[in-house]
């Protein structure tokens, strides 16, 4: 470790110098050899660090979406090509710059900040050797080494013998015991912040090797982080549980408000965003109109939970716009008109369809009771003064017996008879 961080001296003058500023401004309020002006100066640096990468996280996260939107690709390539390394690789690749994606990117973070991570530790080892660096002189030096947090030395390790721990006017057991729970917390914040990540904000509906790879990551970082960590000194352990209560709050606030398209994250962002819309008939913030553009853009393409929350707008009385607004959808709103007839979509009064007409209705114009000639029994009995002039001529001809014949409506409407005529008896005189 101390040669990996001799590699970094370069920096460590700057690291020196934040912290020397951020102890001026604390030791001015706890005291300059007290363990809260050192650590906070600590954990202002890393406060520091973190939002200067802020850029660099936003990058990752795109990299990393990316990276789960091309694993069914990748999976494709990795079945056609299992048996060529070489032609999966170049087809990896091609893959990469085509769609501008870069695996390393999601890395980026950890590596901007690892410079800064190594720097830190080589002044707090310089400190515990009793050694002079970057701006930290001897004043500075005999001030951080009484520095204690909860008991335990600045420059202290889990691994350091008790004659060191008491030149540094400390015991072993009490530096042991921070030590200890320094390692216990930063190791489940890490693992806290990996599972989060892959219970909430993972796309469940792709099965790939991607999220195998994940999952056995958040056990293999914590297992890591509490093996390095007896080697780190307690100013180390204090820069890097900061950082990880950093990335776990960061990562919580993104997951929240920007989660992955398909994750469980998503479904309760969009439940309640659509419990939001609902309640104001419109969508608030920026950020929350981006997506409901998003989604709309999508189109068909939509998931389980977009698809869910369209239709839920849909039966607010909402329709989402293209630009990411809402407006009163014309299907779910006016059911009737003002007078409480049914209405269309647009509010028009709805159209009625007319009652079918019996075919006597429709020959004697839509009189209603009236039965053609020729049918056995009529459906409504008129009374003899209602009864219409047209309409003898046809009781006359049933009680005749005569049928009448198609297409002679008007010689039944003269008077005449219809069909054969019957001869005329002889009369007697």
């Amino acid at each position: 470790m101390d040669t990996i961080a001799s590699l970094f001296s370069f920096i460590t003058t700057p690291v020196s110098w934040v912290i020397v500023q951020f102890h001026s401004v604390y030791g001015a309020l706890f005291g300059p050899d007290t363990g809260w002006a050192w650590g906070l100066s600590i954990v202002s640096l890393v406060i520091l660090i973190r939002i200067c990468l802020i850029p660099l996280f936003v990058k990752q996260i795109k990299a990393t979406r990316a990276m789960q939107t091309l694993q069914p690709e990748m999976k494709k390539i990795q079945e056609r090509y299992k048996n060529d390394k070489q032609r999966q690789s170049e087809e990896m690749m091609k893959l990469y710059k085509e769609t501008g994606t870069n695996p390393l990117s999601s890395c980026l973070p950890i590596l901007a900040q690892s410079p800064f991570f190594f720097a830190l530790y080589h002044v707090l080892n310089s400190i515990a050797s009793n050694d002079t660096i970057g701006v930290i002189n001897d004043r500075l030096l005999e001030s951080a080494q009484k520095a204690h947090i909860f008991g335990a030395p600045l420059a202290a390790k889990f691994t350091d013998g008790a004659g060191k721990v008491e030149a540094l006017g400390s015991s072993i057991t009490d530096v042991r015991v921070v030590t200890a729970i320094m390692i216990v917390l930063m190791s489940a914040s890490q693992f806290f912040t990996q599972r989060q990540l892959m219970t909430k904000n993972v796309d469940t509906t792709v099965k790939t090797p991607f999220m195998q790879q994940q999952k056995m990551l958040m056990y293999v970082f914590p297992v890591m982080f509490a093996v390095f960590g007896i080697n780190f000194p307690v100013g180390v352990l204090v820069y890097w549980l900061t950082t990880n209560v950093w990335t776990m709050g960061q990562q919580m606030y993104v997951i929240r408000n920007n989660p992955t398209p398909g994750s469980k994250a998503q479904a309760e962002y969009l439940e309640r965003l659509t419990k939001h819309v609902t309640r104001h008939d419109k969508v608030g913030k920026r950020r929350d109109r981006a997506i409901v553009k998003a989604i709309v853009a999508k189109g068909r393409d939509r998931n389980e939970y977009e698809r869910k929350f369209i239709n839920g707008l849909s039966k607010a009385g909402l329709a989402a716009q293209a630009d990411g607004t809402v407006i009163k959808s014309e299907t779910a709103a006016a059911a009737q008109a003002e007078d409480g007839s049914p209405t269309t979509a647009a509010g028009i009064p709805k159209r009625q369809q007319p009652k079918r007409q019996s075919k006597s209705q429709r020959q004697h114009g839509g009189s209603t009771g009236v039965k053609a000639a020729g049918e056995n029994e009529p459906k409504t009995s008129l009374t003899k003064a209602d009864e219409p002039e047209d309409a003898k001529p046809a009781a006359a001809a049933k009680k005749g017996g005569a049928k009448p014949a198609g297409g002679t409506r008007s010689k039944a409407q003269s008077g005449q008879r219809k069909g054969p005529q019957r001869p005329k008896s002889p009369s007697k005189k």
